[in-house]
């Protein structure tokens, strides 16, 4: 069975957020507007997006 996975996409910028707001979007790899970061959707990667889901924009990817 395979593991379900999660296109994370930047949409709006971390200037002016909380530093770990900032923190959590470089965690997720995510350093530049529009660019997209594939993610095993685990309870970790869940609760890093809940964090700066006002950011972010989350899709399934099928494979």
């Amino acid at each position: 069975m395979a593991e379900k996975k999660l296109a994370i996409t930047k949409i709006r910028s971390g200037i002016h957020r909380q530093l770990v707001q900032k923190r959590t979007l470089e965690a997720l790899g995510l350093r530049r507007m529009n660019q997209t970061v594939i993610h095993e959707d685990r309870p970790e990667i869940r609760g890093m997006i809940f964090r700066v889901r006002h950011l972010v924009e989350v899709e399934e990817v099928k494979e």
